[in-house]
């Protein structure tokens, strides 16, 4: 599956050779995309089995965690950013923004209110409401933000928000 389209669009406001955190990280799409640029790369998800096929790569550390139901498993650790896409549990919010640091960017996209109309996620605790994601990083800079339709990779309606911590 190809990268999101906000991560490309946005990543070059990640220091350089960077330590990026890709919460929820799925395959890996978006892990992979963040390697060929030169980031150093932990992706976390509660199945990495995915992932094991670049496991080798030197600038990848793969971390299987719950991130619902477990503790916070950064609490430690500061990052210069912090990629989310296609994923949403706001009791999360405050620990990316603790996680982060000062200058470090957030690069959000999730689905929002009004996918209901192209498919799953149809439930209400699954999408952002509108100007949703600027309120949960109250105090960063925000660099971009977006909330409407996209048409790919499928069409939806999405938020995205690329903040940098200012604190």
């Amino acid at each position: 599956m190809q990268h999101s389209e906000w991560i490309e669009k946005h990543h070059e406001k990640i220091c350089p050779n960077g330590l990026v955190l890709d919460l929820a990280c799925g395959a890996g799409r978006n892990s992979v995309f963040l390697l060929g640029k030169g980031f150093r790369v932990l992706a976390v998800d509660i199945d990495v089995l995915k992932l094991q096929e670049f496991q080798r790569h030197k600038n990848l550390l793969l971390i299987q965690a719950d991130l619902e139901g477990g503790l916070w498993p950064f609490a430690e650790k500061v990052f210069d950013a912090i990629v989310v896409t296609n994923y949403l549990w706001r009791p999360l919010f405050p620990k990316i923004a603790f996680s982060l640091k000062t200058e470090g960017v957030v690069l959000y996209e999730t689905f929002a209110s009004g996918n209901e109309k192209y498919g799953r996620p149809k439930n209400p605790d699954f999408l952002l409401q509108p100007g949703e994601l600027p309120k949960q990083f109250d105090g960063f800079s925000v660099l971009d933000y977006y909330h409407g339709e996209v048409k790919t990779p499928k069409p939806a309606v999405k938020q995205a928000i690329a903040a940098k911590r200012v604190v």
